[in-house]
């Protein structure tokens, strides 16, 4: 019996057959995510659905592994479509420190630093104390204008959508966040899949902001608007 898989070549995707003899052969690849490069190995990149639904990337059919030696899968073909794109742009070296998605998936699969959902979503709610967003100048006067202006209608979204009270403050300490916020805020992530929190703890780190970082995700704002929000005085300067 044959299986489908998509293989990329030369930026485009088509639609072929594998056998599952070859599907079987495992190459084991050690990789790091480091800035150092490597030359590319590998001529095609395809992706198959396995075992549980479970998506595979294959690099001329061998199966590609997490830095730990993990059978790398992903939930779902559009991730592992990204994925195999990253490997697939590769030229004559292949450059980790450009392949974003791939890092993200491995540091799910890896969990390197073995924490639980509970954890992260600690660490995701411990940036409330310090949010972008939530902190205030003084002055110049353009600057508290343009926070005001800006900020403000973020929080105010985010107050009404989950129901919470975060606020903002100029005092160097920041606003006090009510435990009944972080209690509704955790009740919400703990919907969140390991994948979803791994997703969401690199965001939020990439913009300093988890009031920005739900904003992104709820589609209340756009990948572009959140970055310019989050880089508000910079751009002021």
């Amino acid at each position: 019996m044959f299986k489908s898989i998509i293989r990329l070549k030369s930026g485009a995707i088509s639609f072929c057959k594998v056998c599952p003899r070859h599907q079987a052969f495992r190459g084991t690849l050690k990789y790091s995510t480091a800035s150092a490069d490597r030359k590319r190995f590998y001529e095609d990149v395809s992706i198959s659905q396995g075992e549980g639904g479970l998506y595979e990337v294959n690099l001329d059919r061998r199966k590609l592994k997490t830095p730990s030696g993990k059978l790398f899968t992903v939930p779902n073909e559009a991730l592992a479509i990204a994925v195999a794109t990253e490997w697939d742009a590769q030229k004559d070296t292949i450059k980790f420190y450009t392949m974003h998605l791939t890092t993200l998936c491995n540091t799910a699969l890896d969990n390197p630093t073995q924490r639980n959902k509970d954890q992260m979503i600690s660490a995701a709610l411990k940036f409330l104390e310090t949010d972008t967003i939530c902190y205030r100048v003084d002055e110049p006067p353009g600057l508290v204008e343009l926070q005001k202006n800006e900020w403000d209608p973020v929080l105010q979204w985010i107050e009404n959508r989950y129901n919470v009270t975060i606020g903002s403050s100029s005092s160097i300490l920041g606003p006090e966040i009510p435990e009944g916020t972080k209690d509704r805020l955790r009740q919400h992530l703990s919907s969140y899949t390991l994948w979803y929190l791994t997703g969401l703890e690199f965001v939020i780190t990439q913009l300093k902001s988890l009031v920005l970082s739900l904003g992104m995700i709820d589609r209340h704002l756009s990948v572009e608007q959140a970055v310019l929000l989050s880089r508000l005085e910079e751009e002021y300067q």
